[in-house]
């Protein structure tokens, strides 16, 4: 058995953080959901974490959702501590969340050095941001920003290898 992994799921409200995490999980997820008191598109929101762990060949991994919204950013800067690398996701529906993405990811990088990847969720929809418009927004390569249907199994899997590409790409947040 390899080292535990520690990866943070982040990105805006609505993002599809959770549902990424409940589908990977091969443990009970431990979340923080609680109805939302403001209008953010959905009826809860996280307000700590989600956690789910699962085992991909021969590594554990822990995934710790943070909340979306910036009035728990406090929560950010705990779940990224000693975290090895970050999936951060951005609904190509919402592109009025954009700002707040870019806002979010900006935060959290500036914190820690932390390899990470993007996945623009709700690819499967019409009319949605592609992730090369993303990276434009964003000012990433394009190569760290890819397309992601948060509700295929299959889908996830791949994303979590292409992010294990960029840990392994920068050796110092690799377990010992």
């Amino acid at each position: 058995m390899h080292p535990l992994l520690k990866l943070v799921v982040s990105g805006p409200v609505g993002a599809g953080k959770t549902t990424f995490i409940r589908l990977l999980s091969e443990t009970e997820v431990v979340d923080t959901d609680v109805p939302s008191t403001e209008d953010i598109g959905k009826p809860t929101t996280t307000v700590a974490m989600d956690f789910g762990s699962l085992v991909i060949d021969g590594y554990p991994i822990h995934l710790f959702g943070t909340p979306g919204q910036e009035r728990f950013n406090f929560m950010w800067d705990v779940l990224c501590e000693g975290a090895h690398g970050m999936m951060f996701l951005v609904a190509g529906d919402r592109p009025q969340d954009l700002p707040n993405a870019r806002l979010i990811l900006d935060y959290i990088t500036s914190q820690i050095t932390i390899p990470f990847i993007v996945g623009v969720t709700r690819q499967d929809l019409d009319r949605v941001w592609s992730p090369g418009d993303v990276a434009d927004y964003l000012d990433l390569p394009k190569h760290l920003v890819l397309g992601l249907n948060a509700t295929d199994h299959g889908e996830c899997i791949d994303i979590l290898y292409e992010l294990f590409a960029a840990i392994n790409g920068s050796a110092k947040n690799m377990p010992n």
